[in-house]
């Protein structure tokens, strides 16, 4: 297992267990540090607690006192954690460095590190590049947003292996020193704004992922996105563009039959199988990832003739009666629901709605021409039927969640449909998680059957 290497702090404080905080504490015991861990929602007679007081941690639950800032030159947060948080806002006064589990990855190892970013399109980034180097023989782990803790798989990587890390604006926004070899920016969109304040937070956020690199990295961005174009002008790695609208001599394009990257003829577009325009964008930018890590134009090839997409993103549940389900409960902002409408030209019905954070939902009117019908649930389903009155949608049914919304969908529908959950929020209001949601959709497709 690696050990932290030139890591000079000594008395850390880890707010917030989850998976990422109890990785960070254990890792950080096992590399003799003194650690306090601190989560409010904890309980005293939980096993963890009990397991990291037994390895030497002071554990402290129930409350976020003051007192445990006391001589600690670091913090740990658990990326949900706001600043505003009484601890966090303590330490910005003082001046104690507040960053999160990824900035520990590159204290534990010298592999390359391939980071994917963007407001839609991580996920399904994350696990192509991945696909494409494994199949072309090149030793690869996956970690990070996707749901696997990224120091903790950092500890069994050798120097000649490549990590591949999905990062949310959660997780950059507390790094300091954390620098991937390739950094891939996919798109910024206007997100989560409950928690950056300000669209300029969460672009400098986003941006954290090319901040430290040099000359010898290099950043991959979307050619077709404004602002990401514009935010890559800071960097100095070597600048690796990628779009579908035009010609790049220097990085990724397409024409109507055949994918480029650098001026070679990489991938044929009639053998893809991953469905959806803004699909093209995130192939784009794995291709141009995995060309410079080393990857195989037959392996890329292989990638994208099988591989038809993550769970949750556009997923593809079943054919009933002749109506097609796809289960998109990953896409939690407007812009992942517009490209899912997108997809698609068949007559559709949208299931949508959830968390309210504040945002209206204007911005989905010139993507729902197709949309015959919709089904709204949670807290945004009276905004949501403001916009589809507004484009002369008038067959929308109100659901009290998910798996009520699936058979009134299916009322409904006609042979040939396409039945789309594409919530355009995140779940919090009803479910723990999106997959959460999306697995209930799924079950209650099934149940037509």
């Amino acid at each position: 297992m690696n050990k932290l290497k030139d890591f000079p702090y000594s008395k850390i404080l880890v707010l917030g267990l989850a998976k990422s905080g109890t990785a960070a504490a254990r890792l950080l015991l096992e590399n003799h540090k003194q650690v306090i861990v601190n989560d409010k929602n904890a309980s005293e007679t939980d096993e963890m607690v009990a397991q990291l007081r037994r390895m030497g941690a002071n554990v402290f639950t129930g409350s976020h006192p003051l007192e445990l800032l006391d001589g600690v030159d670091l913090i740990i947060k658990n990326p949900g954690i706001h600043y505003e948080n009484p601890i966090l806002a303590r330490a910005l006064e003082i001046n104690i460095p507040i960053v999160t589990e990824v900035e520990l990855v590159n204290y534990l190892t010298e592999a390359k590190i391939i980071g994917i970013t963007g407001s839609n399109g991580k996920t399904t980034t994350t696990t192509l590049i991945t696909k494409m180097l494994a199949q072309s023989d090149l030793p690869t782990k996956v970690a990070g947003n996707i749901g696997i803790v990224a120091s903790e798989t950092a500890q069994t990587m050798g120097t000649g292996e490549n990590l591949v890390l999905e990062l949310s604006s959660f997780q950059l926004e507390g790094t300091e020193k954390f620098r991937p070899h390739i950094s891939v920016l996919l798109n910024i969109f206007s997100a989560h704004l409950d928690y950056h304040k300000t669209f300029e937070n969460y672009i400098a956020a986003k941006s954290k992922i090319f901040c430290n690199q040099t000359t010898e990295d290099y950043v991959i961005y979307n050619a077709d996105d404004p602002i990401v174009s514009e935010a890559v002008k800071q960097s100095k790695a070597k600048k690796v563009p990628f779009s579908t609208k035009q010609q790049l001599q220097s990085g990724a394009w397409t024409d109507e039959n055949y994918i480029y990257f650098k001026g070679e003829k990489i991938a044929e577009r009639k053998n893809i199988v991953l469905v959806g325009s803004h699909n093209l964008e995130n192939i784009l930018a794995s291709i141009s990832a995995a060309k410079l890590s080393g990857a195989t134009n037959e392996a890329i090839g292989e990638v994208l003739a099988t591989f038809a997409g993550v769970r949750h993103r556009l997923e593809y549940v079943a054919k009933i009666h002749d109506r097609f389900f796809y289960n998109d409960s990953k896409a939690t902002n407007i812009l992942a629901t517009s490209k899912a409408l997108s997809a698609f030209e068949q007559p559709t019905i949208l299931l949508a709605g959830g968390l309210d954070r504040g945002n209206g939902f204007e911005e989905l009117a010139p993507y729902l021409n197709h949309v015959k019908a919709m089904v709204l649930f949670g807290e945004t389903a009276n905004k949501i039927h403001e916009v589809a009155k507004h484009a002369g949608i008038t067959e929308v049914s109100f659901a009290n969640d998910v798996e009520d919304a699936v058979p009134k969908a299916y009322a409904m529908s006609a042979p040939g449909d396409v039945i789309l959950l594409s919530p355009a929020c995140a779940s919090w209001d009803q479910y723990k998680t999106f997959e959460q949601r999306g697995d209930m959709f799924v079950q209650a497709v099934h149940t037509l059957e």
